[in-house]
């Protein structure tokens, strides 16, 4: 399966509120002066676009194109861009935002950006979004740069468009210039190991937290809900490592096997079932796909949709551990709860930043002009990785805070400081 970035948050309430609730914690914990604060919260830089398309019809439709900056404190933006039909101003500026913290806990010199098309890509043809794709990048040929502003595939976008975003950002400058975009086909410079990085961050967040949390990964019990990119490898590599994979589910249904389901198998079956796992037999199918999540596990991987842990079933979860794969999977009221029973929550934040973290070495690698081996690729991605959540558990015993307000002081703290060290205003 090609890779994508992990999908944005869609928060039921206002997205921009949601992530400004978290960053309002960990600011009054780090006691930021009010300058510092009215800087991080505000993104920098807010573009607007009409993008002209000549459609199959011959008729002209003009779209509109948002990208926002959000910092470029630590250097050049970094974030996807998403095509959908209901892409809005203030989820693209939480976005944004959320792409500099997450940038920040991984200790990326990036920061965050993030942009999108208000579009339907289902109901266009491959000319059509190829035209749509050309316009933004035209649009934005003044936002974008290797050392400005470095989009990437989100919602709705792929390899392929970001190959068009490539070639039409090069001709304009008139030379090849690919460390304009990751997520690009490996033939125009994209990573090895980027398919599998989301999915191996969540792998590798998961031990560290279970070394932590004293659970034997060769005598753990793990529950995955998604079995899409990220949750299928994930899955994967924590059965490689030694868990016993007694669940997993995708848009079919969710499936159980207390002896354990061979995830290669389940893999096979997918992708040879036009990609679901309807009639798989190597699991009982559950009457309720929402029950896996209570199932009694050591560890839960929510790798599928947004708040599937709310105040209706986070009562029932047994696992001692949460790591996030999917973005915003427990909603901010089961977040309280999830804290009084005990329960670890290792956060999206930096559960699913092996993603941008291989997006990071794409555009080094394309930066170089050498391309690293996939061994090279992973183990400076696990390292990165496994540095992160030391920090984050650190912060999370040094404040007396969940791992997710932790992980906010750390991105928080490192670009409240990087600002303070350049001068300010």
């Amino acid at each position: 399966m090609a890779y994508i970035e992990p999908a944005p948050i869609k928060d039921k309430e206002n997205p921009l509120e949601s992530m400004m609730e978290r960053f309002n914690l960990a600011a009054e914990k780090l006691g930021l002066s009010d300058e510092v604060y009215n800087v991080l919260k505000n993104p920098a830089k807010q573009v607007i676009v009409s993008i002209p398309v000549t459609m199959d019809s011959g008729k002209i439709q003009v779209f509109e194109g948002i990208r926002v900056v959000h910092s470029n404190i630590l250097g050049p933006a970094k974030g996807g861009i998403r095509f959908a039909p209901d892409v809005h101003l203030d989820e693209v500026k939480a976005l944004a935002a959320w792409m500099t913290w997450k940038c920040a806990v991984v200790d990326i010199p990036y920061g965050g950006g993030k942009g999108g098309v208000r579009c339907n890509p289902r109901e266009m043809s491959a000319g059509e979004i190829e035209r749509l794709m050309r316009g933004y990048t035209k649009a934005m040929l003044d936002v974008f740069g290797p050392d400005k502003d470095i989009p990437a595939p989100d919602m709705g976008t792929g390899p392929r468009e970001m190959a068009w975003l490539m070639d039409e950002y090069s001709r304009a400058k008139g030379t090849t210039i690919n460390a304009v975009v990751t997520g690009k086909p490996l033939v125009l410079g994209g990573s090895l190991g980027r398919t599998e990085a989301t999915g191996r961050g969540v792998m590798v967040t998961a031990l560290a937290a279970m070394q932590k949390l004293k659970i034997n990964p060769f005598q753990a019990t793990c529950a995955v809900q998604g079995f899409g990119n990220v949750g299928s490898w994930a899955a994967q590599l924590l059965e490689e490592r030694g868990l016993k994979i007694v669940a997993i589910s995708d848009i079919s249904g969710a499936y159980h096997n207390e002896n354990g389901i061979n995830i290669q198998e389940a893999i096979s079956y997918r992708d040879g079932n036009k990609g679901t796992l309807e009639g798989f037999d190597g699991a009982e199918k559950l009457s309720d796909p929402m029950e896996l999540l209570e199932l009694d596990v050591d560890v839960l991987v929510p790798a599928a949709v947004e708040d599937v842990i709310t105040v209706k079933n986070v009562d029932k979860i047994k696992a001692k551990l949460i790591v996030e794969g999917a973005n915003g999977p427990t909603s901010a009221k089961a977040d309280a709860i999830i804290n009084e029973k005990g329960i670890m929550a290792v956060p999206d934040i930096l559960a699913n930043a092996g993603g941008v973290t291989v997006s990071y070495f794409e555009w080094v690698q394309n930066r170089l002009g050498y391309k690293w081996t996939a061994e090279r690729v992973n183990r400076r991605s696990d390292r990165i990785l496994k540095d992160a959540f030391d920090h984050v558990y650190e912060a999370s015993q040094k404040y007396s805070v969940p791992m997710r307000i932790a992980a906010y002081i750390v991105a928080i703290d490192k670009v409240a400081k990087t600002y303070t060290f350049r001068g300010g205003f």
